[in-house]
């Protein structure tokens, strides 16, 4: 007994009142998951496929699709009498403007992937890319830098056609011009249009006889230049600068592509950054720490003063307001500096200072082994 074929619409997962682009959705995402190019040696894909194509070669067809709605699948295996005729497949579809629209990721690009004619229109030039390292301190407070790269020019000498002076480019036989080419070839489907860029021209429905003897044909010079970038303060690590007009030449008149210079900033031996933030860490004495007083503190502006208050404990963290990085959108807006204090406990002491200190321990009953102390030496 022969396996019941699932509904149409079932397949496509739309409903019954699903409108033709919708359908083509559907079948669009069910193809490209189960297309044999991308599921080789895979039947049960194969199958779904098959399966998608059949539902959708159905209810694509208005004529089809209302037999289908009125008899099911009995209009077209002729048990159902209604005189529609069996299914054949794609019969009277346009499996061009389909596969072509539908496939052309498999196919080497369907109809959107390739321009309506030649391109002799203007075309903006590629954006290039390149890298700078700067100092932390540049990155905080912006700086000034040249960079060198080799860049193309449209040729002196053919201005950009590519052609011997005195001579023209001529139109390409191989498309007669049009830029593109349609090879027509035998699948599992049957016979398919497929359109490609001509390999001659390249698209653009002109080739060169005799090429430039000064580019060779390309229509542009290559030279070395000094590009000097301007590097905004509070720029980060990763972060780019765009030049715009410093990239690629552009063709048949188009505009230059930009620059794109990725900054690297270089670590600080001191200072950490977190956003429009700046950690840091100081080291305090002990006597400092207990006693209170002032200290300095290194910020990328200079040393300033910082009075410490009696009792200052190890990672204290204070506050420097408007020492971190400026803002990016408002170079008058600086972030702040966090900074960490760290009692330093000596490893060595001289004599008066271990004297010193025994007396200290002594009077707050640490000298006892018994970890009992007293009230607290100051009282």
């Amino acid at each position: 007994m022969a396996e019941q074929k699932r509904d149409y619409y079932e397949v496509l997962g739309v409903p019954r009142d699903a409108d033709d682009a919708t359908l083509k959705k559907a079948y669009r995402e069910l193809a490209k998951k189960y297309h044999p190019d991308t599921n080789q040696g895979n039947p049960e894909a194969e199958a779904k496929f098959k399966e998608a194509s059949e539902a959708y070669g159905v209810l694509s067809d208005p004529e089809k699709r209302r037999t289908y709605d009125q008899f099911g699948h009995a209009a077209f295996d002729g048990s159902a009498g209604a005189g529609a005729g069996g299914f054949s497949g794609f019969d009277g579809m346009d499996m061009g403007d389909i596969f072509g629209d539908i496939f052309g990721d498999f196919f080497g690009g369907g109809r959107s992937s390739y321009r309506s004619g030649p391109s002799n229109g203007p075309i903006r030039g590629a954006n290039l890319q390149t890298a700078i390292r700067i100092s932390f301190e540049e990155a905080v407070f912006g700086t000034e830098k040249e960079i060198e790269m080799n860049l193309k020019d449209e040729c002196t000498e053919c201005h950009g056609t590519g052609a011997k002076p005195g001579t023209s480019p001529v139109t390409c036989p191989k498309c007669n011009g049009k830029g593109r080419i349609v090879i027509t070839r035998q699948t599992m489907f049957g016979m398919m249009r497929e359109e490609q860029i001509c390999p001659d021209c390249r698209g653009e429905g002109k080739i060169v006889r005799e090429k430039c003897p000064k580019c060779y044909g390309t229509g542009y010079t290559q030279s070395r230049k000094k590009i000097m970038v301007s590097i905004p303060a509070g720029i980060d690590n990763g972060q780019s600068v765009r030049l715009r007009g410093k990239g690629d030449i552009g063709r048949n008149g188009g505009e230059r592509g930009d620059l794109l210079v990725a900054v690297n900033v270089s670590n600080h031996p001191i200072f950490k950054r977190q956003d429009t933030t700046i950690f840091s860490t100081a080291s305090i004495s002990f006597p400092k720490a207990a006693l209170g007083g002032t200290i300095r503190l290194k910020t990328l502006d200079g040393d300033v003063e910082y009075d410490v208050k009696p009792g200052t404990q190890t990672d204290t963290k204070i506050r420097l307001r408007g020492k971190g990085v400026p803002s990016l959108r408002n170079a008058s807006v600086r972030g702040d500096q966090i900074v960490t204090l760290v009692v330093d406990v000596p490893t060595k002491l001289s004599a008066s200072q271990r004297e010193a200190l025994e007396a200290y321990a002594a009077a707050t009953g640490d000298d006892e082994g018994t970890g009992k102390k007293k009230k607290g030496f100051f009282k």
